[in-house]
This record gives structure tokens, C-alpha cells and sequence, in this order.
């Protein structure tokens, strides 16, 4: 079988790792990075044995696959092109800036035919995928993802950046519309909210409280989920998921706390999670999911078949952060028509802050760098 050809069209962060994954494959190809900025492109294809393009359009005819990992900007007007071509396309995420200009990929790759797969890689972190098999039907979903400020991916805000990894999660879940958004979000270091916190009621009665910030000082990548017989947790920076599955006797609430006697009680104190919330905790190996979404893409373009995380899958998870987006900024910060509104409003002197609410001055507007 022949290599499949695969073109890398962007030379940050994000392209400089696609291009490491490709070269590595002994069934891809990669015939070159593509950037406008030579110096960058140089430099990737430099130290991944390939060619330096400043555009993709000579390049037609020579591959059969492109990863798009530009700015968010320029991902409809780049994978469109690819896509009208015939190429079959993994774009970084967010899909698109808009869900508009989702829904066109999503059209055109269906007419010509190709796979458009959309890189949310959590999806391939062993631990969700663990935690999730356990689940059927969530009622209940609580996500946190917070970091410090990354300087990086400063062309969109916390909601496309960080937030969209557990819309896309959620939404793999629960399978079902999304009946209500509710939001608000807070500016920090410039145009965009870097604090969001979001919950999304379901038409299956699925409630999921999302929230996300990039100016924490801490890291934490966690959700916790609910069903009606069994709960589970991921952190997905330690790669662990905890199962917790209820009795057979809880389930059927048959478990009377109030008819305990005093010896029973003591006993339950010490042995409640072994008789009846018995739960199990993995702890998984270091996964390259960069490489496994890679060798996903590959798969998908080789049977044919539909990729772990499609284009409409991407563009769903879009549509989604486009309503919290509108959610925050219609926010009313005090339920007056003249008051402050949306993420760029301070709170008063009488909120007091969450943990991660970094709200100290800051000497500088920093220059905003873009995602991709």
C-alpha cells in the first residue's frame, strides 16, 4: 500500500507537532509544510525532512490528505479549498470561527466525498474513554478546565480554546438537543473572556455545568459525570477515571438510612463503600493522542469510514459554544438595561472572586497571538 500524502498547512505550536506525528509514520507521506511565514515553515520542514511551501496550491495532485492547524480565522477558507479539491482534511479545532462557515465544510466534504475530521483530542484520552463506556444516559455532568494564561490562541477566548474540549465531550455523551444555554464570562487580559462558565440543559433532562478559565493558577482538566447507575470521574491531565457503580439495593432504593440501628450505622460508617458504593480507579499510561488522532485520520481515510471526531461532530460542538458566546455576552452583571454587560464588564468590590479569577492589574496589553 502506498503512503498516504499528507500536507501540513501551518507552522505553529500545533503544525510543528502534526508535522513531528506525520514524519514519524511509515505509511504517511509528508510532502510539506506549509506556512506564508517562511522563516517558520523553514524551520519545521527543516527538522522534518520535507519541503517548505508558502501555499498549498502547487501541491494539488501530489497529496491526497492536509492537517489544517492555522489560526481559527482561516480554517473555513483554507480546508474549503482542500476539501472542493478532493483532500481529505483533519482541521485543528475549533472547526471554524463560525457555525455558518462549519456547515459549508460539512456540506462539500459530504459532495466530494472525503473525510473532514475535526482534532479534538481529548477524545482520545484512554481515561474518558474508560469513564464514558461505564455510562449510559448522563444525567448529571460537571466539567472544570482551568490553566495560566498560555500567550497563545489569544485570537479567540476561553469558550473556542479550552471550553469547546468538554462541549465536544459532552455532546459525544449525551446525545441529545441542547434545549437551554445559560453563561457568563469575564475579560481579564484583553478582548475576550479568559473566565466562562456555562450550563447547557438537555432535551434527554441532562443538565451540564461547564466551566473554564486560562488566567488560573492552577491546572485542572476534570469532569465528573452522573447516570442513573453509575458515576464517574477523569482527570485528564493524570490520565485516571474512577467508577463508582450504586447496589443493586440502593438502586432499587430499598437502603433505608433513617431505619439504621445504632449498630448498623457504625458499621455503614466503615463499610458503606464496600457493601454498596464499591468503585474502581484506573490509572492509564502516557498516551500521544496527538499521534493516535493522526492514526485515526489515516484509518479513516484508508477503509473508508467515519472518523472518532467528524465534521459534524466539530461543527455541533461549535454550535454550541456559539450559544454560550451569545449567552456572555448578553450577560447582565446587576439586571439593569443601562448596566454593565457581556465579559468585558468588571465585577463590583461586593463579588468576591473564584480562585482563578485573576483580577489584578496588569502593566501592558500584551499583543494578542492566534490560535492554531
Amino acid at each position: 500500500m502506498k503512503p498516504l500524502r499528507i500536507a501540513i498547512v501551518g507552522a505553529g505550536r500545533l503544525g510543528r507537532f502534526h508535522a513531528q506525528k506525520a514524519a514519524a509514520r511509515d505509511d504517511v507521506e509528508l510532502v510539506a509544510v506549509v506556512d506564508p511565514d517562511q522563516q517558520a515553515r523553514d524551520r519545521v520542514a527543516t527538522e522534518c525532512n520535507t519541503e517548505s511551501r508558502a501555499d498549498y496550491f502547487s501541491l494539488f495532485g501530489r497529496i491526497d490528505a492536509a492537517v489544517v492547524a492555522a489560526p481559527t480565522k482561516l480554517h473555513h477558507r483554507l480546508a474549503l479549498e482542500l476539501l472542493r479539491r478532493k483532500v481529505h482534511v483533519l482541521v485543528e479545532k475549533p472547526i471554524c470561527a463560525t457555525r455558518a462557515e462549519a456547515d459549508e465544510l460539512v456540506d462539500v466534504a459530504g459532495d466530494a466525498n472525503v473525510v473532514l475530521q475535526v482534532g479534538h483530542v481529548e477524545r482520545f484520552n484512554p481515561a474518558f474513554s474508560s469513564g464514558a463506556a461505564h455510562l449510559a444516559r448522563p444525567k448529571y455532568i460537571e466539567s472544570v478546565r482551568t490553566s495560566p494564561f498560555p500567550f497563545r490562541s489569544t485570537d479567540v477566548g476561553v469558550v473556542l480554546d479550552v471550553m469547546i474540549h468538554d462541549i465536544d465531550l459532552v455532546l459525544s455523551m449525551v446525545r441529545s438537543r441542547v434545549r437551554k444555554v445559560e453563561a457568563l464570562g469575564l475579560s481579564v487580559l484583553g478582548g475576550h473572556e479568559d473566565v466562562a462558565n456555562a450550563r447547557l440543559t438537555f432535551d434527554s433532562g441532562c443538565v451540564a455545568n461547564l466551566s473554564a478559565s486560562r488566567v488560573s493558577y492552577e491546572t485542572i482538566r476534570r469532569m465528573h459525570v452522573w447516570s442513573q447507575r453509575a458515576f464517574a470521574s477523569v482527570d485528564f491531565a493524570e490520565r485516571t477515571a474512577t467508577t463508582l457503580k450504586p447496589s443493586e439495593t440502593l438502586l432499587r432504593r430499598e437502603f433505608d438510612v433513617d431505619a439504621l440501628s445504632p449498630e448498623q450505622v457504625e458499621h455503614y460508617k466503615e463499610h458503606l463503600d464496600v457493601e454498596h458504593l464499591p468503585r474502581h480507579t484506573q490509572q492509564f499510561e502516557p498516551v500521544d493522542a496527538l499521534a493516535a488522532e493522526l492514526q485515526d485520520f489515516v484509518d479513516a481515510v484508508r477503509t473508508p469510514r467515519v472518523p472518532r471526531v467528524s465534521g459534524v461532530a466539530g461543527r455541533d460542538a461549535l454550535a454550541v459554544a456559539e450559544q454560550i458566546l451569545g449567552r456572555i455576552h448578553s450577560h447582565s452583571w446587576d439586571n439593569t438595561t443601562e448596566g454593565p454587560v457581556g465579559p468585558m464588564a468588571v465585577p463590583g468590590r461586593g463579588v468576591i472572586p473564584a480562585p482563578h479569577f485573576d483580577l489584578s492589574p496588569t502593566p501592558a496589553i500584551l499583543p494578542r497571538k492566534e490560535a492554531g
